[in-house]
C-alpha cells in the first residue's frame, strides 16, 4: 500500500523520472559494474547489457509498477511481479542483493535529477522502491521453496546425453541429473537458465526453454545460434553451445522457471509460435500427448522456411496423436515443399479462434504485437492471451 503522502509526490515526479529512466538506468548500470563488477561474473547477461536491452527492462519495470501503484495504491501489479520473479529466481537473485540495486539507483537517480530530488522526493521514490522490492522477494522466496532449494542455490550439473541438429542454426540437447537424483519438477511452458565458462574465463547465463515435456529424468533444451544485427554483439553462450557441447559433456543447469505455464482446464487451447519461439510450445504439445489430452488444439507456426523450422517433424507427429488438433504452418519461401503450409507470413484471416481459448504466444516481440493485436480484433480476451519474451521483458503485459 502506498501512502497518500508518496502518491501525491510520485503522481507530480512520474513523468520527469520516466522520461529519464533511460539515462538513470545507464548510469546506476555503469556505476554498479564499476565497484561491483563480480555481478557481471555469473548474475548479468553481457549481451543483455551491450544491447540496452536489460536497461530498458528495468525501466520499464520501475515505470510500470509505479503507474499501477498510483492507478490503485491498494493492490499491487501481479503479473508484472510475478514475471520479474521468475526471472530473478532463474539467476539466483537473492534479497541482499536488493540492497546493492537501492544504493546505486537512488545514486543514478540523484545524479541524472539533481535538485529536483528533494528529501521528500526521494522518500517517496524509496517507498516505491522497497513496495516493489518486499513483493518481489517475498514472491521469490516461495519460488525459491517450492524448487526445494535455498535461496540463490539454484544450480546443478547435468549430463548431456544426446545432441540433436534440428536445423542449420539449431540444436537440441538431452540431458540427465550427473548426480543420479530425480529431475526437479517442472511444467510446460517453463524455462532453465545454463551457465557457462566463457573463453575469458566470464560466467555467463542465459534461459532456454524446456522443448520436451518436463517430466522423468530427462530434459531437453533447444538452443538457436543468436547473431548479432544493428550493432549487437553474437550471443555467447548459443554460439558456445552450438559450436563446443557434445554427448558427455556436461552443463550447469538452474531448477525450471517461468510464469507461462499451461493451464488446466478443458478450453480449447491456440498454441501460436515464431521461429525459436516453437520451443514451449513443442513442451506443451508433448504434455498434451503424454496425459492424452482430449482439448481442442490449434498450433500456429511461422518461419523462414521449412529447413529452418526446428522441431517441425516432432510437433507434426504429435498433433496427430492428439484427437482433436490440427497445425497450421507459414513459410516465407519453400512452403511448396511441406504439405498443408501456407506462403508468406502468418495470416489469421480465415483461421477461426474460438473467443474462449486459452492463447499461448512466443516469438520475436513484433510478431507477438501483431498476433495479439488481431486476437484482441477478433474478439478474444486480454485476460486469454499469455506470452514468453526470450531475454528481459521490454513487453509489458497490458501492452497492445
Amino acid at each position: 500500500m502506498l501512502s497518500e503522502e508518496s502518491a501525491a509526490v510520485v503522481r507530480a515526479t512520474l513523468p520527469a523520472v520516466a522520461g529519464a529512466l533511460d539515462e538513470i538506468t545507464t548510469r546506476f548500470y555503469g556505476a554498479m559494474f564499476r565497484d561491483r563488477p563480480e555481478l557481471l561474473n555469473g548474475l548479468f547477461n553481457r549481451g543483455n547489457q551491450a544491447s540496452g536491452a536489460q536497461r530498458r527492462a528495468l525501466a520499464g519495470s520501475i515505470a510500470g509498477f509505479a503507474s499501477a501503484l498510483l492507478a490503485d495504491p491498494d493492490t499491487r501489479p501481479d503479473a508484472l511481479l510475478s514475471r520479474i520473479a521468475h526471472k530473478h529466481t532463474a539467476v539466483g537473485v537473492t534479497d541482499d542483493q536488493y540492497t546493492i540495486v537501492h544504493k546505486y539507483l537512488f545514486g543514478a537517480i540523484a545524479e541524472v535529477l539533481g535538485d529536483a530530488v528533494t528529501p521528500e522526493v526521494a522518500a517517496a521514490w524509496d517507498e516505491v522502491y522497497w513496495l516493489m522490492a518486499g513483493a518481489l522477494i517475498a514472491q521469490e522466496a516461495r519460488l525459491y521453496q517450492d524448487a526445494g532449494v535455498e535461496p540463490g542455490e539454484i544450480w546443478r550439473q547435468w549430463t548431456v546425453v544426446e545432441r540433436r541438429e534440428e536445423t542449420p542454426d539449431a540444436v537440441s540437447f538431452l540431458l540427465r541429473p550427473r548426480d543420479g537424483e530425480p529431475a526437479p519438477a517442472g511444467r510446460p511452458g517453463q524455462y532453465v537458465s545454463v551457465r557457462v565458462r566463457m573463453p575469458d574465463g566470464v560466467h555467463q547465463l542465459r534461459q532456454y526453454s524446456l522443448s520436451s515435456a518436463p517430466g522423468g529424468d530427462l530434459r531437453r533444451i533447444t538452443v538457436e545460434r543468436v547473431l548479432g544485427i544493428s550493432g549487437a554483439p553474437d550471443g555467447e553462450v548459443s554460439n558456445l553451445l552450438r559450436a563446443h557441447i557434445r554427448p558427455g559433456d556436461e552443463l550447469t543447469l538452474s531448477a525450471p522457471c517461468g510464469d507461462v505455464v499451461l493451464d488446466d482446464a478443458d478450453t480449447p487451447l491456440v498454441l501460436v509460435s515464431a521461429g525459436i519461439g516453437c520451443t514451449p510450445i513443442a513442451s506443451m504439445l508433448g504434455h498434451l500427448a503424454l496425459t492424452g489430452s482430449t482439448r481442442p488444439v490449434l498450433v500456429l507456426h511461422a518461419d523462414t522456411s521449412p529447413a529452418e523450422h526446428a522441431l517441425a517433424a516432432e510437433v507434426r507427429e504429435v498433433v496427430e496423436q492428439l484427437p482433436r488438433a490440427r497445425a497450421v504452418f507459414w513459410y516465407e519461401h519453400g512452403a511448396t515443399e511441406s504439405a498443408g503450409a501456407r506462403t508468406g507470413r502468418m495470416d489469421l484471416d480465415g483461421v477461426a479462434v474460438p473467443a474462449d481459448a486459452s492463447v499461448y504466444l512466443c516469438g520475436p516481440l513484433p510478431f507477438m504485437r501483431a498476433v495479439r493485436g488481431r486476437l484482441l480484433r477478433a474478439g478474444v480476451p486480454a485476460r486469454r492471451i499469455r506470452y514468453e519474451v526470450f531475454g528481459p521483458d521490454l513487453w509489458l503485459p497490458d501492452a497492445a
